[in-house]
């Protein structure tokens, strides 16, 4: 094959990937206008979580960022809330971290939690640096009694792989607490731009949430869907799952 034909069929790969890159940029925006990411979301949050045991042996915190931070201050909020149904249920605070620091992560979690008024026994799964290796550790420390009732409290979008991973290994008495985020709902997220000295120019969004904020929100959503449903292929190849 001479030079050139290798160069026309190079050019001609590049514009195919170009083009596969913009239809799929147009169809993200394009779903950013609907609900279908928060649906994507909700459906990794609940299809798993039903729970209707009367009583619960474990509650499950999976760590997240540190602590402080959005998603680990979300989980401890949504674990203290539970316990108090829940009140005779030991927690594990699942987070690679150094338990020997006092100003630790995994430390500062317990902490939070005694600020909320949690008097619930609190263990630690401080070593493993992914789901798969959380659960084989949290199993090692309920001594393989596969039949406890468990409760996981996690964000919304990895409920789906975290208990499947526990299911996976045997345990079966196990539910969700999907850590949701709560939209504030007060009629002060409108404005009128014209009245806060905005210019005439510039369209008025004021009352439009859409624009504002959900459209940025479902942008995020799809994000975090495209980032999860990989690890969701990642674990069934692997047989985590």
């Amino acid at each position: 094959m001479r030079v050139s034909e290798i160069h026309i069929k190079l050019i001609s790969y590049i514009r195919a990937f170009i083009l596969i890159l913009g239809i799929s940029f147009i169809i993200l925006i394009a779903l950013s206008f609907t609900s279908a990411p928060y649906w994507g979301i909700y459906h990794l949050a609940v299809s798993e979580s039903n729970y209707n045991k009367p009583e619960a042996d474990v509650i499950i915190i999976m760590g997240g960022a540190g602590m402080p931070s959005k998603s680990a201050l979300i989980r401890t909020f949504y674990a203290a809330e539970i316990s108090k149904k829940y009140n005779k249920a030991k927690i594990i605070i699942a987070l690679p971290d150094n338990l020997n620091d006092s100003l630790s992560h995994i430390i500062r979690m317990r902490e939070e939690l005694r600020i909320r008024e949690v008097n619930a026994e609190i263990l630690f799964e401080p070593k493993g640096n992914n789901t798969r290796s959380q659960v084989l550790n949290i199993a090692k420390i309920l001594n393989q009694d596969f039949t406890k009732n468990i409760l996981i409290v996690s964000s919304p979008e990895h409920m789906y792989r975290t208990i499947k991973a526990f299911k996976k290994i045997g345990f079966q008495n196990i539910g969700g607490i999907p850590a949701f985020e709560i939209d504030i709902s007060s009629s002060l997220l409108l404005f009128e731009s014209d009245k806060i000295g905005g210019k005439i120019i510039v369209p008025d969004i004021g009352d439009s949430n859409q624009l504002r904020y959900q459209f940025w929100n479902h942008l995020k959503y799809e994000i975090t869907l495209a980032r999860e449903y990989t690890a969701i292929i990642y674990y069934k190849a692997q047989s985590w799952i």
